[in-house]
């Protein structure tokens, strides 16, 4: 029997999609987004996400589907690998679910949440102008700017949450991953 070389075989790019996902959720969640917010002015804290933000859901999106390619097989004893596998009937909560809610989160965020924010944002910066004061000062605001924050804050909170989800469905699956490598 000859040995087929790893680099032809789904695994190495399933390890490495798994750990650029749980890896770039984690840390931009966790480290990225707060030293930034803490660091930078928040004018340039702003543009930053609104140019790093499409990339990061665009991975949130595009890497379950890489996942769900190189899943691994269970051949020849069990479930097929590939999408096949994912869609086996013995996969459906460890890895079909996980794999499209990180999908479906990050599908969500990337398509609806985030065009609708930047959206929110260009409008709460032209209220500003008319305003003569930032969103951020303090209160009072004109009838406009608080209710172009709070659809901001309902946009952001709903966008923080699904990217919490994101993150929770990927360490489950991370979970599965582990006990088909054991």
């Amino acid at each position: 029997m000859s040995e087929k070389s790893i680099m032809l075989t789904g695994a190495p790019y399933h390890i490495l999609a798994y750990g650029s996902l749980l890896g770039t959720s984690l840390f931009n969640t966790c480290f990225g987004t707060i030293i930034q917010f803490k660091t930078l002015p928040i004018l340039q804290f702003s543009d930053l996400q609104t140019r790093t933000f499409p990339w990061y859901f665009g991975l949130q999106t595009t890497l379950p589907i890489v996942l769900a390619a190189t899943f691994p097989s269970r051949r020849p004893l069990g479930a097929a690998g590939g999408f096949q596998g994912v869609l086996d009937a013995s996969n459906v909560w460890g890895t079909l679910v996980p794999l499209a809610t990180v999908f479906l989160s990050g599908l969500a965020n990337w398509v609806v949440l985030l065009p609708a924010s930047t959206a929110c944002i260009a409008e709460r910066r032209k209220q500003e102008e008319k305003d003569g004061k930032r969103s951020w000062d303090p209160k009072p605001h004109s009838q406009e700017m608080t209710a172009l924050n709070k659809k901001f804050g309902v946009l952001h909170g709903i966008s923080s949450l699904l990217n919490v989800v994101n993150i929770v469905a990927s360490v489950v699956y991370g979970f599965t991953l582990a006990e088909r490598l054991h």
